[in-house]
């Protein structure tokens, strides 16, 4: 049994708030990563074509022996394959190569607006999401701008817009502008990649306070704003560390310290300009 609760997305389904990610998890180490995370309770995994590791992640599904409707899957669309007609190649590629018949959520990577592609993307998204081959389509890294016009021009409001998302860029703009919208909002990134936000003193001490880990009270911070998150490792005994967040909470002080952490500091691309 999973301990992880779930959301229920605009359209009704229900999503695990903690995932497993398999981001730069070589396709020869995605197997055995991902069958250690279902060990560990997760019931989603988020994996993407430009990853190369849904073969890898197939695999570990397809062996864990579980339920298919048991679990969450994502992967998304590359913005070399952007496009109507090339989105509907891709997207059966990424299914053939999960070994899958469906995913449960399917997200445009990039809005890559130098391509201006996004709109004819998600009218294909539209139409998989209505033959069942995906049961919630969405989208990664856009901004609300970039929402706004998908909005305008589509039917389906798209499910979840997956994001970097740590204490030093809690994105509260665009967290706003989800919650207006009935759009999720995952976190990419949510421990910021291991480049010191670990070692921040407030983080540090709230840890301490609570006799966490430092990962663990920035998951925990994540789950009460609301969001999604989805940490990746290939270590085991993080993967199994990462999900014991849930018997614990931060209170209104601990809060408040994160909220202070508050850079704007973007470890990633400006979705502005990326993708070409």
């Amino acid at each position: 049994m999973s301990k992880v609760p779930s959301l229920t997305l605009n359209n009704g389904v229900a999503m695990p708030q903690l995932g497993f990610g398999v981001w730069q998890v070589p396709d020869s180490e995605a197997a055995d990563a991902v069958g250690t995370a279902l060990e560990a309770g997760y019931r989603s995994i988020d994996t993407a074509a430009v990853y190369e590791n849904e073969r890898g992640t197939g695999q570990a599904v397809k062996a864990s022996g579980l339920p298919r409707e048991d679990l969450f899957v994502t992967t998304k669309l590359w913005n070399t394959e952007q496009g109507y007609d090339s989105t509907l190649r891709a997207f059966d590629a990424s299914l053939e190569r999960l070994g899958l018949d469906y995913v449960d959520l399917y997200l445009i990577h990039w809005p890559a607006p130098a391509r201006d592609a996004y709109v004819d993307t998600y009218r294909a998204f539209e139409k998989i999401l209505a033959d069942g081959r995906a049961r919630s389509i969405g989208v990664s890294n856009f901004l609300p701008e970039h929402l706004e016009r998908l909005m305008d021009a589509t039917s389906v409001v798209p499910a979840v817009n997956q994001i970097e998302l740590h204490p030093q860029l809690p994105q509260a703009e665009s967290r706003a502008f989800h919650e207006r919208h009935g759009i999720a909002t995952e976190a990419w990134s949510p421990l910021g990649q291991g480049r010191g936000l670990l070692e921040v003193p407030t983080v540090a001490a709230v840890a301490r306070k609570h006799g966490r880990t430092p990962a663990q009270v920035v998951l925990r911070w994540h789950l009460q704003l609301g969001n999604v998150v989805i940490p990746k490792s290939v270590t085991p005994s993080r993967i199994r560390e990462n999900i014991e967040v849930f018997d614990f909470e931060l209170d209104g002080e601990d809060m408040a310290a994160f909220a202070a952490l508050d850079e704007r500091r973007r470890l990633g691309p400006d979705p502005a300009v990326f993708g070409g």
